[in-house]
């Protein structure tokens, strides 16, 4: 099968464990750039939290695209968004309320902006160690939230330990209305209902005339489940949890810290016997 789109997740699975792109991954990824093959970065984050790996990877034309806010935006390299889906101030009340009463922080993530709000007995963020490259502004109350801006995502992060523990509480239906899942064992993430990975995939392949078999996707983590699901030919890397290999098409050998992605694209997009 020949791909069009390669479609890929960061942290976890593009970036090793130093966030940095191997020399190996890098040098798969421009052969099969020059194969004609799209690179489409697939995140969580926004593309102001990329910071400089576009370039690094020469995906700065107006002919790249990527997938950020876990499908909430679709965009070219260049800034231009194709389409965007958001939550309602209501919504961040309602899941604000929710967290709160976990004892949990809250962020509130509007474009390049995060806006960050402690929990009840003062447990901070950390998402800010997770994503430094974004402006944080930190609120004592969601009164003090802007409401003509565009509400992209919430997330809180914490302790992995606490957060699981705190998760454990949620009732099944709480978060119904909405897209949750963890995307690391310290970020638990809310979007709107039915924005995902492969619904942002979706809107670019129809923007692009590409069936969703021609899309390579390979990704670690629950946040990315539904594009391996989706995609032609789902990847999941060798350190993915559980419930990513038992969607995925195939299980790389390597981690991220052993370029997992330089060994599928070698075997799925490079290699003549594919």
């Amino acid at each position: 099968m020949t791909y069009k789109i390669l479609a890929l997740d960061l942290d976890g699975t593009l970036f090793n464990s130093e966030k940095i792109v191997s020399d190996a991954n890098r040098a798969a990824l421009a052969s099969a750039k020059e194969l004609g093959v799209k690179i489409v970065i697939t995140t969580g984050r926004p593309l102001a939290a990329i910071g400089s790996l576009l370039e690094e990877l020469d995906l700065i034309s107006d002919d790249d695209y990527s997938i950020t806010f876990n499908g909430g935006l679709v965009q070219k390299n260049t800034g231009q968004v194709l389409d965007k889906s958001a939550l309602t101030f209501d919504q961040i009340a309602f899941v604000y309320q929710e967290l709160k009463a976990l004892g949990l922080p809250t962020d509130i993530l509007s474009e390049g902006i995060v806006y960050s709000l402690p929990s009840q007995d003062g447990r901070k963020s950390q998402y800010h160690l997770a994503n430094p490259l974004l402006e944080f502004v930190e609120l004592d109350s969601l009164e003090a939230l802007p409401r003509d801006i565009i509400f992209n995502k919430i997330v809180t992060v914490t302790d992995a330990d606490f957060l699981d523990a705190q998760l454990n509480r949620v009732k099944e239906e709480t978060f119904a209305n909405f897209e949750s899942f963890k995307s690391r064992d310290i970020i638990f993430e809310v979007m709107p209902k039915g924005v995902h990975k492969a619904f942002g995939l979706q809107l670019l392949c129809q923007h692009l005339g590409i069936a969703a078999k021609e899309v390579m996707a390979v990704g670690d983590e629950a946040n990315d489940i539904t594009m391996l699901e989706w995609a032609g030919l789902g990847v999941a890397m060798a350190n993915g949890t559980s419930d990513v290999k038992q969607v995925a098409n195939v299980v790389t050998s390597l981690t991220n810290d052993q370029s997992g992605v330089a060994e599928a694209v070698q075997k799925y997009i490079l290699s003549e016997e594919n």
